[in-house]
């Protein structure tokens, strides 16, 4: 098994993995629809296909102007009432009140200690910010790449191109020496592995979204449930221990 500190840089997926965004849709689409009754699970999965339907249709449009487009259809799907525009814009800027997972604050900064930290995220460049500005406040990251900046959403490979030619020209970092670290199956861990890159899954039991395939066919070079295991996984082995 590779070492975890043999790598020289973390290549993050941010939504579902640095962010409950999860709780983020759901609390985002309850705005607009306060008396909202319908289990999680049936809304992101409603939210999951549309999404991914919309990024393969519209690869060039921000994210943000994508979820705004998606949101009427999401409240189609659901058996809501149509939303006036300004809701479904309400939901389109939601992006930078979704939370931060509880462990994460603290574990980028111990992961600094021993990597270069990017960003690789189906997002655009304002929302990012206003999420590095309100939910992780502090963080500096070496590196953002986001849909926006590439003009496609993951699992495109282009995505995963786009990065490596980008840190191998900065750092002189080596597909070899980054590891893509992601909860999402379908957007992140798919797509590294058809490439040579390899990845820690972030599993955050409970996940709804992400998966791809039957249960057991998940792929991942390791595997923590959250971001605080996997830096307690390198501070050991930094140590020797």
């Amino acid at each position: 098994m590779t070492k975890l500190t043999s790598h020289k840089a973390l290549s993050f997926d941010v939504y579902g993995t640095l962010i409950d965004w999860e709780t983020g849709i759901v609390t985002a689409l309850s705005q607009g629809y306060p008396d909202l009754n319908f289990p999680k699970a049936d809304i992101l999965h409603a939210f999951h296909n549309l999404e991914k339907d919309y990024q393969s249709r519209y690869p060039d449009l921000p994210y943000s102007k994508l979820l705004s487009k998606i949101h009427p259809d999401l409240a189609a799907k659901l058996n809501l009432s149509a939303p006036a525009e300004a809701i479904s814009q309400q939901f389109g800027d939601s992006v930078g009140l979704w939370p931060a997972f509880p462990d994460t604050l603290d574990a980028l900064k111990r992961l600094r200690k021993y990597f270069k930290l990017l960003v690789l995220s189906n997002t655009d460049r304002a929302s990012f910010a206003a999420t590095n500005r309100t939910q992780l406040p502090g963080v500096e990251f070496d590196a953002v790449f986001t849909a926006q900046d590439i003009g496609s959403y993951k699992p495109d490979r282009r995505n995963f191109e786009f990065m490596l030619k980008n840190i191998n020209e900065m750092w002189g970092v080596s597909r070899e020496e980054v590891l893509q670290t992601a909860q999402s199956q379908f957007h992140d861990h798919y797509p590294a592995k058809e490439m040579g890159i390899r990845s820690a899954w972030i599993v955050r039991p409970g996940a709804i979204m992400g998966e791809q395939g039957k249960k057991g066919e998940e792929v991942w070079d390791r595997k923590f449930n959250t971001l605080g295991e996997m830096a307690d996984a390198v501070d050991k082995e930094s140590s020797g221990m």
